[in-house]
């Protein structure tokens, strides 16, 4: 997985709203999760990333492209919409919902094939004839790649969507809004990835309750750890290596992780940093950090994080967290998704135990 197109990818899980969903007779309408839920009236029209969608009904053929992602997919899941999936290319085999990895794997592929880039190539696309698209990332929808653009999409008749918090990710053009976004991602951004399906499908009342019960779960951890010592955590995934020039583990920080690991009552070992860090971060500047808890992140199934922890204590035995053998494990909970509430729990459980 050297691709420059994967790299770009995995950096896009690093990174509210660059388009808010709006109404079809006019630029753009509020995108609350909280506010009361209502119908949806069609056609629903707005501005996705500089792209104007619209949605005569509920799509019921969606193919969701892979991206390095999950969140996505875990979206459709939670929100009961895997029946309107035709084919969802997202999977990394491993969960801080274990549940979720056999409901990915259930859902249909359509039989597509990725290309050199790590995604379903054009032809495949417009083969398989979708009412729907979506893409983690504008990246997704780049010609240069052998992607489907928007343009090519909408000529087909079929209906393209990017997470809009990743509007920048693969877009040169971004406007500084959508770059700020980028940038600054948090939770909040997960959930206003769900409230979004759930105008698109018009099942608000369930996004509004999911949010509900995810938003819960985290400010049930705030309260608890409000007014404990921050220790520092260190978000290390071995398995994205690749990510990182000298071949170290990806060192995660800033937007979504900083919010994650706040939330569960601590901070980032690199708190303000941008995905630049995880791309240079050199041998000294980890080894002179200051670790008193370690997250091993998991990207691919036949990692072991209990291994991944020794070794990264074994390399670094001047941290905190390396002498207490302090540390807890995560996969897709730390990403933009619906399982953030996960990795808050988890984080929160070793950095203020039995509180």
């Amino acid at each position: 997985m050297k691709s420059v197109i994967v790299l770009a990818a995995l950096v896009a899980l690093t990174a509210a709203a660059c388009g808010a969903p709006g109404g079809s007779d006019r630029g753009s309408i509020e995108l609350s999760t909280t506010s009361a839920a209502g119908r949806t009236g069609y056609p629903l029209s707005f501005d996705n990333c500089g792209t104007r969608v619209t949605f005569q009904r509920p799509p019921q053929r969606v193919l969701i492209l892979n991206g390095t992602s999950v969140g996505e997919v875990e979206s459709f899941i939670m929100l009961g919409l895997d029946k309107a999936v035709l084919a969802n290319a997202q999977s990394y085999g491993v969960s801080d919902d274990p549940s979720m990895i056999g409901k990915i794997k259930a859902l249909p592929t359509g039989g597509l094939t990725m290309n050199k880039n790590f995604d379903v190539p054009a032809e495949q696309v417009l083969k398989l004839k979708p009412d729907l698209v979506v893409s983690t990332w504008s990246g997704g929808f780049d010609a240069k790649n052998g992607f489907a653009t928007r343009e090519q999409l909408a000529a087909a008749g079929i209906t393209s969507l990017v997470n809009p918090v990743n509007c920048a990710m693969g877009k040169p053009e971004a406007t500084e809004e959508e770059r700020r976004a980028y940038r600054n991602q948090s939770i909040n951004s997960s959930l206003e990835f769900i409230a979004l399906l759930g105008r698109i499908f018009d099942v608000q009342d369930r996004a509004l309750d999911l949010i509900g019960k995810l938003r819960a779960r985290v400010e049930a951890v705030r309260t608890r750890v409000a007014g404990m010592p921050p220790r520092k955590v260190l978000i290390a995934y071995p398995g994205m290596s690749m990510m990182n020039a000298n071949g170290l583990p990806a060192v995660m920080t800033g937007g979504i992780y900083d919010d994650v690991i706040k939330a569960a009552g601590a901070v980032n070992a690199f708190a303000g940093q941008t995905a630049d860090m995880t791309r240079t971060l050199n041998k000294e500047q980890l080894a002179t950090a200051q670790v008193d808890v370690l997250v091993v992140g998991l990207f691919t199934p036949d990692e072991n994080g209990d291994q991944e922890a020794a070794r990264l204590f074994a390399a670094y035995p001047q941290w905190a967290a390396s002498r207490s053998k302090t540390y807890t494990v995560v996969s897709d909970g730390v990403y933009l998704g619906p399982l953030n509430a996960w990795a808050v729990e988890k984080i929160s459980k070793v950095v203020h135990p039995g509180e």
